[in-house]
């Protein structure tokens, strides 16, 4: 959020537009001095009017819903709201800006370059490839693919590539992008030797001289079955029996481990020679780590609720082929698959150039560091959902009836009004559906 004064320049109030709407949106107020105190606007709609005609005076022009006058101790104020799904990177008078720090920053080179492809305007998995030629594609591989998808299989295999961009008209000719080569060509790392994944097995809890190692390579979809079945065979197993029969279950849900896998080939940032996906198998966790940060606007607080895809083409293809259920929610399939088997927590960190998931064993993940009861209180929550905070922090979970269980003479709708209130403020996450919900720790 950025407080600026009636009195702020044009060039000021673009450039902070821009660099709001380069930063993931957010809320810009006017009629705040720098102080913190209200003044005094004598022509709201003049203000009103300036804001739209310096957004369409960016370039490109920057579309967003109209501010809005909001009346603050009988002072008006000026809204605006700069959504968080924009589409394109934006300038003003040429220059690149973000909002860090509660101040406006200059984009430039990487950061400006991450951004640009990030945002899908010359997205790397788009480009053609440099040199390559249809020759350069499996074709049987292309036609089971198109023969596979309902709105495809009508198609010529030509056609099918064009129309998910794995091909592109260049100068007369058919060339493959950079998503084609990696989905169907007869040996990718030809042009991406990067695009491959390192997996090391470890007996105890860090990294030693001992291990066992798999270089996976091959197209997109290959990889993603070969790093699978790799982590089968070694994840460690339980076996439980109960009324003469035998269940086999595995260290950490598959469906999980499916998901870190595939959202690593998904959302990996291919344009980052030299360094590949890496998965680090220890005693007490399972460390996933991708080259490139995240994309766009999402960031490690709001993952689980905003969707941006760095490769766009990639994660279509994938999903045609059944890699991906849903689009954009492997995310949420993990922390839901793990949370479903009273699993601790995933884990979400965003390092100096990628992105890591670390998945915990049973009663290994980090203790988590409550606030304590003072500061839940300020914050206008009652003794029962500190009480429910407490039990989730014990136990992984609380459901409704455990809830109860914890206040049995309060009415169940209170107690519900009670949980979506520590959704609605961040504190819990919501799982599952109707009496399979249940709730934990954000």
């Amino acid at each position: 959020m950025a407080f600026l004064s009636s009195t702020v320049d044009d060039a000021t109030l673009a450039q902070t537009l821009v660099a709001f709407a380069n930063n993931g949106g957010g809320i810009i107020i006017i009629g705040v001095t720098e102080k913190g105190n209200l003044q005094h606007i004598a022509r709201p709609d003049q203000h009103l009017d300036r804001v739209m005609r310096l957004a369409l005076a960016c370039d490109p022009p920057l579309i967003i819903p109209s501010p809005a006058v909001h009346t603050v101790k009988n002072r008006p104020l000026i809204v605006i709201a700069i959504p968080a799904d924009l589409p394109h990177v934006y300038n003003f008078d040429g220059r690149y800006v973000i909002w860090e720090d509660d101040a406006i920053i200059p984009l430039k080179g990487t950061a400006l370059r991450q951004l640009i492809f990030s945002r899908g305007e010359t997205g790397f998995d788009a480009q053609i490839a440099a040199r390559a030629t249809p020759a350069n594609l499996n074709w049987d591989a292309v036609r089971a693919y198109a023969d596979s998808v309902p709105g495809l299989r009508h198609l010529s295999a030509e056609e099918a590539l064009l129309k998910r961009g794995c091909l592109k008209e260049d100068d007369g000719h058919l060339r493959p992008t950079h998503a084609g080569l990696l989905l169907f060509a007869h040996d990718p790392q030809t042009w991406f030797p990067q695009a491959e994944i390192t997996i090391a097995r470890y007996a105890g809890v860090q990294m030693t001289d001992s291990f066992l190692r798999a270089d996976i390579h091959g197209t997109l979809p290959e990889q993603a079955r070969r790093a699978e079945a790799f982590l089968r065979e070694n994840i460690p197993q339980s076996v439980h029996i109960a009324e003469l029969q035998r269940t086999d279950e595995y260290l950490y849900p598959l469906s999980a481990v499916r998901e870190v896998i595939v959202n690593a080939l998904a959302h990996r940032d291919y344009g980052i020679a030299g360094d590949n996906i890496r998965i680090l198998m220890f005693s007490d966790r399972l460390e996933c780590y991708s080259p490139g940060r995240l994309p766009g606007h999402v960031t490690v607080t709001n993952i689980l609720q905003e969707r941006f895809s760095r490769n766009a083409t990639i994660v279509q293809v994938l999903y045609d082929m059944g890699f991906i259920e849903r689009l954009g929610y492997g995310i949420d399939r993990i922390v839901r698959s793990m949370a479903e088997r009273g699993m601790p927590q995933p884990q979400f960190e965003e390092t100096a150039a990628g992105f890591k998931i670390t998945l915990f064993a049973p009663s290994a993940a980090p203790a988590q560091k409550l606030p304590p009861v003072r500061e839940w209180l300020k914050m206008g929550l009652n003794e029962r959902q500190i009480k429910a905070i407490g039990f989730v922090a014990d136990n992984g979970r609380i459901t409704n009836a455990n809830y109860q269980t914890l206040c049995p003479t309060v009415s169940p709708e209170t107690l519900r009004r009670d949980l979506a209130d520590l959704v609605a403020r961040d504190i819990f996450l919501r799982i599952g559906e109707k009496r399979a919900t249940f709730y934990i720790l954000k």
